[in-house]
């Protein structure tokens, strides 16, 4: 079976229900964005939004895919850098508990944190601490750490350091391996945009955007416009839409997928685990609308749970599912 490798900020996800978006405001925060904060921030906003209580998990937007390829029995690797602590110590037990094989180069500093506020509405706010993560650097990497893989996913936040990116998917594109690139947030795209341009029309097979990013990424362009843009650049366009599902292009044929009805509880990770859903579906050599529906379930049933993360029993109902999917 063909094995996957990711890459990306490793973050300890702290997920924490608001009762309004009123402490959105009061943080600064613009509601649905990712910003980046230090580590004073990081305090102050769990001191104002962690009073009713947190959930941790290891986290960051490609290790959330990475857990979930893992947990349909997929081999996988994950590349990324910690501190020594606590937080860096938690994050390597929940990869290796999870069948992960961990890629992790250690640091003096404060292991990074993913603080995610959730509204009533189940939309996400972050205010990430990257800490260590963001010290992964491009010397970090060896052609050695891409041996006897053949998928890489790696996501859009990491494009804060442009060489750690640009080495590593030319790394990959070296050693054969196809690459998945997740443009991640919105504002990162606007901020780096000509950037992300040329890395995926250069080395991206396979692209995920959701509607804001896709925006972003097109100069303006939504639904079937910024489809056909984006294909452009890369084998593989998934154009996530939320309620109103997805769209694919592959072979200049483009794929309506529906979207599966659930009750939201929160919407961490629906987009990471639509990637892992759909990248299953392609190592299994399933039809591009197999791949989509597939992930379009995963993305349904994380965000009937608080964080990224399904237990046992749910991973079960998911395998069954899957399973009379691909069939």
């Amino acid at each position: 079976m063909k094995k996957v490798l990711g890459m990306g900020n490793a973050l300890v996800d702290v997920l924490m229900q608001i009762e309004n978006d009123n402490i959105l405001q009061e943080l600064d925060l613009p509601k649905g964005s990712m910003q980046l904060v230090n580590k004073e921030m990081a305090a102050k906003v769990y001191e104002k939004a962690g009073q009713q209580g947190s959930i941790r998990a290891s986290g960051g937007s490609a290790a959330n895919t990475i857990h979930a390829l893992a947990s349909l029995g997929i081999e996988t690797g994950f590349i990324g850098k910690v501190g020594r602590d606590e937080w860096g110590n938690f994050f390597k037990n929940d990869m290796e508990i999870s069948n992960i094989t961990p890629i992790l180069l250690e640091s003096d500093s404060e292991s990074g944190r993913a603080m995610a506020l959730i509204s009533p509405d189940s939309e996400r706010t972050f205010a990430t601490f990257l800490g260590a993560a963001v010290e992964l650097s491009a010397q970090d990497l060896a052609t050695d750490n891409f041996n006897g893989y053949h998928y890489f996913h790696i996501e859009g936040y990491l494009v804060q350091n442009r060489e750690l990116i640009e080495t590593a998917l030319k790394l990959a594109h070296k050693n054969g391996l196809k690459v998945s690139l997740d443009l991640a947030s919105f504002n990162v795209v606007e901020e780096n945009l000509d950037f992300l341009r040329n890395m995926v029309s250069k080395y991206v097979d396979i692209l995920f955007a959701n509607k804001e990013e896709a925006k972003s990424f097109t100069g303006g362009l939504e639904d079937e416009a910024a489809l056909n843009w984006m294909a452009e650049l890369s084998e593989i366009v998934v154009l996530k839409q939320g309620v109103q599902g997805s769209m694919l292009k592959y072979n200049n044929q483009i794929i309506k997928v529906a979207p599966v009805k659930v009750n939201a509880l929160d919407t961490t990770g629906a987009g990471d685990l639509y990637a892992a859903g759909f990248i299953y579906g392609l190592l299994h050599g399933l039809s591009i609308h197999k791949c989509g529906a597939i992930g379009s379930y995963l993305s349904a049933k994380i965000i009937e749970v608080i964080g990224p993360k399904m237990d046992i029993q749910t991973w079960e109902e998911v395998h069954e599912e899957v399973r009379r999917i691909a069939n």
